[in-house]
């Protein structure tokens, strides 16, 4: 592939892969459980037990990677890394340019839910005048835009390398979303690509505390319902990203060669450490497990952490673009410490969904990223 040229491109996984997939899952050597624990070690036994039999005898990935091929995909080399990219262009004329990006463990598959209301709301039952031209890529590392072949692929460099995808496919003004790492993928490319960039919507935001302890004193009673979130987080749930921002490589050994080891690795996010178990679709969880699997991308995307390591909690100055923040149930997103970082114009909370905002509630998300971008167009 020559310097800046964008390839089509379209999932074809060979039939081999699958059949290994499908021996490997045959034979899992199950851990024992303490009786009475369920979630409170880890992800329940019974949990995986039930998904990696769904995967093996009923999830169907020839359907779901020809629903994933019904979108337009290229991929395209950006400052050495080979990018994978959906572009999906909306029928009505006057759309504009949005940049979706997704998180860990997640996917491009993440957003199969909101492709057609957001780039066809007239078709959908929405207004024609809020439909956007779509360009969702995989982050380095991650799924068909990996692995990563060198250091330096932290936050930074990927909103970098969106700016230059945006320009590259001919978007003068555009704007960004995401969730998770694309949480701060979107903002970041809103800092470097300012006179582009009309606004910035995320969910799954983290805001942290920063060094002023005045910062903490009279929090609203949801800010301080959000630290406590922080606080658990940091407490019982860090330690999957401290092993990633640390030790990548020596976690890949293990995610690359068990499938019902990566499945466990990526449940607890899905399943919101057991309280949000089934909430998403079975198929919707393991098309996005199957993606790292067949690729071979789990350590590759283990290791944005230990990028970005250096910089966490240090947003580089705040945004000055237009923010809008939509807050799910279990974000730990504290509202003064995301104004500290962030030029926040539109603040919504919901009762509904989580995390995984497009899989969870896809009607939400898509209303308010239209709520939103309708006065930056």
């Amino acid at each position: 592939m020559t310097d800046k040229e964008i390839s089509p491109y379209r999932i074809e996984v060979p039939d081999a892969a699958l059949a290994d997939l499908a021996a490997r899952l045959s034979r899992p050597r199950w851990p024992d459980e303490l009786p009475g624990t369920r979630w409170e070690y880890g992800v329940s036994l019974d949990r995986v037990r039930q998904l990696a039999d769904h995967w093996r005898h009923r999830y169907q990935w020839r359907d779901h990677e020809r629903r994933l091929n019904d979108f337009p995909q290229f991929t395209t080399v950006i400052d050495g890394q080979l990018i994978h990219f959906l572009h999906v262009r909306s029928p009505e004329p006057g759309a504009f340019p949005l940049v979706l990006t997704h998180g860990w463990p997640g996917s491009v598959a993440e957003f199969t839910e909101i492709v057609g209301p957001l780039t066809d709301p007239r078709g959908h039952g929405g207004d024609p005048a809020d439909a956007f031209h779509l360009v969702v890529p995989s982050l380095p590392g991650y799924g068909f835009s990996g692995p990563t072949t060198e250091r330096g692929w932290d936050v930074a460099r990927i909103a970098r390398a969106w700016a230059e995808l945006m320009a590259r496919l001919g978007y003068q003004r555009y704007g960004a979303q995401g969730g998770d790492w694309g949480a701060s993928v979107s903002p970041q490319l809103g800092r470097v690509d300012p006179d582009h960039v009309a606004g910035v919507h995320v969910n799954a935001l983290v805001a942290l505390p920063g060094g002023d302890p005045a910062e903490q004193e009279s929090l609203s009673p949801e800010d301080q319902a959000a630290l406590e979130g922080v606080n658990l987080w940091w407490r019982e749930r860090s330690g999957y990203s401290q092993i990633q921002a640390t030790r990548p490589q020596t976690l890949a050994y293990a995610l690359n060669d068990s499938p019902v080891g990566l499945l466990a690795w990526n449940l607890e996010w899905f399943d919101g450490y057991g309280s949000q178990e089934g909430e998403i679709d079975p198929d919707a969880i393991l098309t996005n497990v199957t993606i790292y699997w067949l690729t071979g991308t789990a350590g590759s995307a283990a290791r944005l952490y230990k990028e970005a390591a250096a910089s966490w909690g240090q947003p580089g100055g705040r945004s000055g673009v237009p923010t809008g923040v939509a807050v799910f149930p279990g974000d730990s997103t504290v509202r003064r410490f995301a104004e500290r970082d962030h030029l926040v114009t539109r603040w919504q909370r919901f009762d509904r969904g989580g995390h995984f905002a497009p899989m969870q509630a896809p009607d939400l998300l898509v209303g308010d990223v239209r709520d939103f971008f309708r006065a930056l167009r």
